[in-house]
């Protein structure tokens, strides 16, 4: 018997790009009946269709995807947006759920939640030792209250709420536009553009924060993982366990769009959080989760994929909304 046999699944922000590769994996594992409700017919921000799509989609199981998402300058343009819907998406669907007796829910959270100066490798156990990053602590602190409502709501209510965090995402199908890419991405364009125009490049930055990477694939396999044998109150990290420099991270997506120019690192930029690691024992041990993919490949992957549909992607992107 598998643990999705008979189940229904409700995905929220399944249409996204994490979202794509949890769908297939999900199919993997052998679920056979997921919703995935989609914007504008479900806007989560407000109860009632929150309430509407807990009523059509009747879920045994939710994994919340959904949020309302951008780069450090959408998130220093937008903080109350971010924080408001983010917080209003959470409390309010997991509120729903324990009222309609929906067996298990999956909270993904982010690791903008981490304080600031975290201690490398990020812990679990230092998520509540500081405050986050101030460009995106809205959004992070938003999704942080979910699992302090998952927390509450175990012990109170015996609701099976279980909170994870994944580390930046990669890969195939990821979001390109210049406006509110993340940092992967956005090289990817801009390195391509700059070897078709036989020009420089320019970054922000010094080249020397570290960060580090999971492929969505990968993700999407750990969040299944996590719903079948997880089911306690701590937190979660979802990370590959190891970090990369911002000069290596763009020498090797260099070589990989065969770009031939200079990179030239823009000092008057911030370089943001100086170094991101999380420490990944716990979901191996909770769950026997880890990452597969080598960064090497997955950045050949991702590269492949934008030279494939890079014609005409920003005319299909505005066309679907962004």
């Amino acid at each position: 018997m598998s643990f999705w046999d008979g189940k229904r699944v409700c995905v929220t922000g399944g249409a996204g790009f994490l979202g794509s590769f949890l769908l297939e994996q999900l199919k993997q594992a052998g679920a056979t009946d997921v919703f995935v409700p989609t914007y504008p017919e479900y806007d989560l921000v407000e109860q009632e269709a929150i309430v509407r799509m807990l009523a059509d989609s009747k879920p045994d199981v939710i994994i919340h995807l959904a949020a309302v998402v951008g780069g450090i300058g959408a998130n220093m343009a937008n903080p109350g947006r971010y924080f408001y819907d983010n917080a209003m998406m959470g409390i309010q669907l997991i509120e729903q759920a324990r009222l309609a007796g929906v067996g298990k829910f999956v909270a993904l959270g982010t690791i903008c939640a981490y304080p600031k100066f975290a201690p490398i490798p990020f812990r679990e156990e230092d998520i509540w030792d500081g405050y986050p990053e101030e460009t995106n602590a809205p959004y992070g602190l938003a999704k942080k209250m979910m699992l302090v409502q998952c927390q509450a709501y175990r012990q109170q209510y015996g609701f099976d709420g279980i909170f994870l965090l994944p580390v930046n995402l990669y890969g195939p199908r990821d979001n390109f536009d210049l406006e509110s890419s993340h940092v992967i991405p956005a090289m990817i364009r801009k390195m391509i553009s700059a070897r078709d125009a036989g020009t420089d490049v320019t970054l922000w930055g010094d080249g020397s924060p570290t960060r580090e990477f999971l492929y969505a694939e990968d993700c999407a396999r750990a969040i299944v993982m996590a719903a079948e044998h997880y089911d306690g109150a701590e937190p979660v990290n979802l990370g590959a366990g190891w970090e990369i420099t911002m000069k290596d991270l763009a020498e090797l997506i260099g070589k990989h769009v065969g770009f031939e120019g200079e990179i030239i690192w823009d000092t008057s930029k911030p370089n943001g959080q100086p170094r991101r690691k999380l420490d990944v024992t716990r979901a191996k041990e909770y769950f026997g989760f880890e990452a597969q993919m080598q960064f090497d490949e997955g950045i050949k992957r991702t590269v492949e994929w934008w030279e494939a549909n890079r014609e005409g992607y920003d005319e299909r992107h505005v066309a679907h909304g962004g």
